[in-house]
């Protein structure tokens, strides 16, 4: 008789599946499902920036709701050579102006996805199905710029749901505050969605209960790296555009609080110390007194030194100069960004909820690109940590309310990446928007940052001495990324495995992200302002403050290798013009004029037929011999044996041995090399 067979251990079967999936299906039946839709975790949240041709026809299949078919040999390749002397992945002087022009007379059909008009008798599939089709909508005008008007448009968010999260944050909103890095304002700034904002109904966004309640403010973050100059002529250029702005930083207000939260630890340890020692004997009560009275003073002390050295402790002197003490370019502190907010929100008695009380909070949205210091401003607004914060962009994954206070709540939304006339993906790359540590290629963003930073501030910051091609060499006397990444990754040890090559993209990375960081700032200037002039000040701080840094090495190769090529420029005569030769050039002038020989008062060539011997001119007949290089006549007999010793590869030198053979010249493998 076998044996009876065991439980199963896992009861769970196709069974309990359907029971499970009619369970579910009941559960939402009864869900009323009214004027919203789904907001899905983490998966559906995630942000799509970059899609390529087959990924984004599928997604557009997809919301849609379309079947389609594949049709084979209807392939096109498609050639774009590139030429040599122009990075393919930029675009050149004549082609960003066009752009630009096409941008400013164009700039109003490009356009944030909207959500549609609701209302709450609309059902959960109808109002997710009226989004997705305007959405799609919006997509399809985005590809018409691009495939029928040649726009070139800058990656852009492509996932609807992170739209969503926008949605929701400026239908709860007052006060929307569209975040923007203060090194380059107009690429962060939205100008679609400032008027969006307006459009938005109500109290809650709902159809017909009345628009242009909301308001927008500017708040422009990272205000620190910008001098009192540039604040003002930003301030001058908003001012003109009838914008709402202000200056702030939000690193700079961190640093204030860590360092008051520092003074406030000191003094208490400072007023516990006598307390902590050896008892004494008490004396009168006024004895005791006079210590309390000193504590006192000196915790009161500590706090008024603090205070009164935050501002000159993160901000430089230049604050004193007029351009300093302009009202419009002060960088704000937090309370005075408080007060703003409070300020600029509209009155709350224009909103009225569904059972018509007033909202008793003011709701301020903070919106922007990924990475431009959203949840640091909040954070500190808060002074404390309480949103999630990286350096890469799109930590944030869904909107979040924080309550600030009794009259003010804050709601972070998630970056986002909203559509724009720009050039290439190289700028984002450089403006942070894209993240570094995915990047795919890296010769673009490293020939901006070669544009844009001074060959005399990278080699201050980083210690580098970096080759330039001179003209003669066929380069422009300048600083290219490819030789900029060689140098850095020289200096650091960066190196592949194999033959030893430079790591170039390891070197751009950090490059990039010092970039990113401001280690390596450069500030974007308002339309008609001189790149150079608006950066001066800038580059003189920088020089400053890597004045007396020790050089980094510029090759690995020792000096008595074949292949040690020397970068320093020979001594010159200070009083002589300076020259900017090439490496290349001063060896063929060492060379062609090589005082060693005894032709040093005239050009000369070497050449590698002859075993390297000197060449000034030809001497093939006799009668090319009868005087020598130095001017001296000879015989007839001599200029004969001269040519035949001249033709036979010998050369003629006075005295009895000149019919000795020349003594074959060394050639080393590495000589010449360069």
């Amino acid at each position: 008789m076998a044996p009876p067979k065991n439980k199963r251990q896992n009861p769970t079967g196709l069974g309990r599946a359907i029971i499970n999936k009619k369970a579910q299906d009941f559960r939402r039946a009864q869900e009323s499902g009214l004027y919203t839709t789904d907001l899905d975790t983490t998966s559906r949240l995630q942000s799509i920036t970059q899609e390529n041709d087959l990924d984004e026809f599928l997604h557009t299949a997809t919301l849609a709701d379309t079947d389609f078919t594949a049709e084979r040999r209807n392939v096109k390749i498609i050639n774009t050579p590139a030429t040599a002397s122009h990075n393919p992945f930029l675009l050149s002087d004549e082609e960003e102006k066009r752009i630009l022009q096409k941008f400013q007379a164009n700039k109003q059909r490009l356009r944030i996805p909207k959500r549609p008009p609701w209302t709450k008798n609309l059902s959960r599939p109808v109002l997710d199905r009226q989004e997705k089709d305007s959405f799609l909508e919006w997509r399809r005008g985005l590809a018409d710029l691009q495939d029928r008007d040649k726009f070139l448009l800058t990656p852009f968010e492509r996932n609807i749901e992170v739209w969503r999260q926008l949605w929701r944050v400026i239908e709860r909103s007052h006060l929307v505050v569209q975040i923007v890095d203060a090194r380059n304002p107009l690429r962060f700034r939205c100008e679609d969605l400032e008027g969006y904002v307006k459009e938005v109904e109500g109290t809650e966004g709902e159809k017909g209960t009345g628009g242009g309640l909301r308001r927008n403010l500017l708040l422009i973050n990272k205000s620190d790296l910008l001098t009192a100059k540039q604040r003002r002529i930003w301030a001058d250029y908003f001012d003109q555009q009838g914008i709402q702005y202000a200056f702030f930083s939000a690193a700079n207000a961190a640093a204030i609080q860590e360092a008051r939260k520092a003074a406030l630890a000191a003094a208490e340890e400072a007023k516990q110390a006598p307390t902590q020692g050896v008892e004494e004997p008490l004396s009168d009560q006024s004895d005791d007194g006079e210590e309390e009275d000193s504590d006192d003073d000196l915790y009161g002390d500590e706090l008024s030194d603090e205070e009164s050295s935050d501002g000159d402790r993160y901000f430089s002197d230049e604050e004193d100069t007029p351009d300093g003490k302009d009202p419009r370019a002060k960088v704000l502190s937090v309370l005075e960004l408080e007060d703003l907010f409070e300020r600029s929100a509209p009155p709350l008695s224009s909103f009225t909820n569904s059972s018509g009380e007033h909202p008793t909070k003011v709701v301020v949205g903070l919106v922007g690109y990924p990475n431009v210091g959203k949840s640091s401003t909040i954070n500190s607004l808060l002074g404390e940590k309480k949103v999630s914060v990286s350096a890469t962009p799109g930590k944030t994954k869904h909107f979040q309310t924080i309550n600030l206070s009794e009259k003010m709540t804050l709601c972070d939304c998630p970056g986002l990446v909203f559509p724009q006339f720009a050039t290439t993906k190289a700028d984002l790359t450089c403006d942070g928007v894209l993240p570094i540590d995915t990047m795919r290629e890296s010769t673009g963003p490293t020939t901006l940052v070669a544009q844009r930073i001074p060959q005399d501030v990278l080699e201050a910051t980083y210690g580098l001495s970096i080759r330039t091609r001179s003209v003669e060499d066929g380069g422009d006397g300048k600083v290219t990324g490819e030789a900029m990444l060689q140098a850095y990754a020289i200096a650091r040890g960066f190196m592949r495995s194999g033959q030893g090559l430079p790591d170039e993209s390891r070197a751009a990375r950090y490059i990039l992200k010092d970039y990113v960081n401001a280690k390596l700032l450069y500030c974007h200037p308002p339309p008609g302002v001189p790149e150079d002039e608006f950066n001066a000040e800038t580059r003189e701080l920088a020089l400053k403050r890597a004045a007396g840094k020790k050089r980094a090495p510029v090759t690995r190769v020792v000096k008595g290798a074949d292949t040690f090529i020397p970068t320093a420029h020979p001594v010159q005569d200070p009083s002589a013009p300076q020259r900017n030769d090439s490496h290349k050039s001063r060896t063929v002038d060492q060379g062609f004029f090589d005082a060693g020989t005894n032709l040093s008062a005239r050009p000369y060539t070497k050449g590698s037929g002859r075993d390297g011997q000197e060449f000034s001119r030809s001497k093939a007949f006799p009668h090319q011999h009868a005087v020598l290089d130095d001017g001296t006549p000879v015989s007839g007999r001599r200029a004969r044996i001269a040519s035949v010793l001249a033709n036979a590869g010998g050369e003629f030198a006075p005295g009895k041995k000149h019919h000795k053979k020349n003594k074959r010249v060394k050639q080393r493998s590495g000589k010449g090399y360069d």
